[in-house]
């Protein structure tokens, strides 16, 4: 999380945070240029083990016995190409051959049709979201906002459970197909953030794929008891990922920190998270700590640090060495873009091979009583923020908050190939560039082929 307040001298999300980049040129995702599924389908060898894999499924399905489950979309534009086309969709993944006998037609209407996105990095277990109004304190730094936590979490009367799920369920009607959702772990709340975000995950289970983070908002060392419930819910199954926050600026204890959170990592087979907020040396010690460990314990591609404030104030070889360093151990990276200060520099990360994805970070919590879970919102945000005004990368930051967040997830890119996952929104518009900057309405979001929102709400 990242602390936000109005008051005069006190520590906002922005003026703590700040660090100095921009996206330095959003890199435009070869899809924008997409064309109707015929070409669509001719590119698919470059997709060819994802095709395999949706062929392999089909053709179980007719040895068992079991029709196989079709869905036509007619008369969609794949990316908003001029010419509409039908999109064929068999057991829950695109595919190149024809819409088979008895295939159930859903009319687009002429919409364009674009990938659904990914939330990298947001916390649903502290929304408010559906709730009554709370009027925030000032907070003066991360231990305030911490304790403001604490007595929101006690004076709800509603469950995790039911607040994750309604934020979550709302943002599945804005286009969201996956999210990472981080939830506190810390005495305070013992493991009802991660039941509670679990339990909602399994309601949307048809129509959201969710990682768990348990999140040690408290500290992992300042905080005791709290390593213990992360062994717990490690050890219970109950999470995907460990986290951490800031092992120096707010923990003091960087190599107790990250030994216990890569331990639990190591032992249990699980994925790790980071909250990195510190900038400058205490935030380059933290990140070279995290690469030690990444390597020593052969955990590449398993591990991603979030916010990562220390990076954009480095000068252009030094950030050119740490990236290299994260992507020879394949350490991914989110970034939330509230301010132009705050972004990665996405596209020279790029360059070296790290995947880095956008998230919302709190949704009306303590924290802030801004965000809506609405990521075709947030890829609007970095493109205002970063300035940027060209079609390539308008439509460049559309392709971090759909594919950055997939690649930081490893999830396949729903990019409309033969054998992709069959999960995408239908807008009225008249280009991607233009979709990025009006935001339409979402008048019908698509996951694995089955219809889960339409005109803007959640269907079930």
């Amino acid at each position: 999380m990242q602390p936000s307040s109005s008051s005069p001298g006190a520590v906002s999300r922005r003026s703590m945070l700040a660090g100095a980049a921009a996206l330095a040129g959003a890199t435009a995702t070869a899809a924008a240029s997409a064309v109707p599924a015929q070409a669509v389908a001719a590119s698919a060898a470059t997709s060819a083990s994802a095709s395999a894999t949706a062929s392999a499924g089909v053709a179980a399905s007719a040895d068992s016995g079991r029709r196989a489950r079709a869905v036509v979309f007619r008369d969609v534009r794949l990316f908003g190409a001029a010419r509409a086309t039908d999109l064929v969709v068999v057991d829950g993944r695109v595919s190149d051959g024809p819409a088979p006998r008895g295939a159930k037609v859903v009319d687009g209407g002429g919409r364009i049709a674009l990938p659904s996105l990914v939330d990298a990095h947001i916390h649903p277990d502290k929304t408010t979201w559906d709730g009554s109004w709370v009027s925030r304190r000032p907070a003066s730094g991360i231990a305030d906002y911490v304790a403001q936590d604490v007595e929101l979490f006690r004076s709800q009367r509603r469950p995790v459970a039911e607040r994750a799920y309604g934020l979550m369920s709302h943002a599945v009607s804005r286009g969201t197909r996956a999210m990472r959702a981080h939830a506190d772990v810390a005495p305070a709340y013992g493991l009802a953030g991660v039941e509670g975000v679990a339990e909602a995950r399994e309601r949307l289970r048809h129509a959201l794929d969710v990682q768990i983070v348990a999140f040690p908002q408290h500290g992992v060392v300042r905080t005791p008891g709290t390593a213990a419930l992360l062994e717990k819910a490690a050890r219970e199954g109950l999470i995907d990922m460990i986290g951490g926050i800031d092992p120096i600026g707010f923990d003091d204890a960087l190599d107790e920190q990250l030994d216990v959170v890569f331990g639990i990592a190591d032992r249990h087979g699980v994925g790790v998270d980071i909250h990195l907020h510190d900038r400058g040396e205490k935030g380059m010690q933290a990140m070279r700590g995290i690469v030690d460990r990444t390597r020593a314990l052969s955990l590449a591609g398993k591990v991603t640090v979030s916010h990562v404030f220390c990076l954009p104030g480095l000068s252009d070889r030094e950030l050119g060495s740490i990236a290299a360093d994260l992507g020879e151990q394949d350490i991914a990276l989110t970034t939330v873009s509230p301010s132009d200060s705050l972004v990665l520099p996405i596209a020279r990360l790029r360059e070296h091979g790290v995947r880095v994805g956008l998230g919302s970070d709190g949704v009306r919590d303590s924290w802030s009583p801004f965000g809506n879970a609405d990521m075709m919102h947030r890829a609007h945000i970095l493109g205002w923020v970063t300035d940027v005004r060209l079609d390539e990368e308008l439509t460049g930051c559309y392709d971090v908050a759909a594919h950055g967040g997939a690649d930081v997830m490893g999830l396949p890119h729903a990019d409309f190939r033969a054998g992709a996952p069959a999960d995408f929104v239908l807008v009225r518009g008249e280009c991607l560039p233009q979709v990025v900057v009006d935001m339409p309405r979402r008048d019908m979001v698509v996951h694995g082929g089955a219809v889960v929102a339409r005109d803007g709400e959640f269907v079930g």
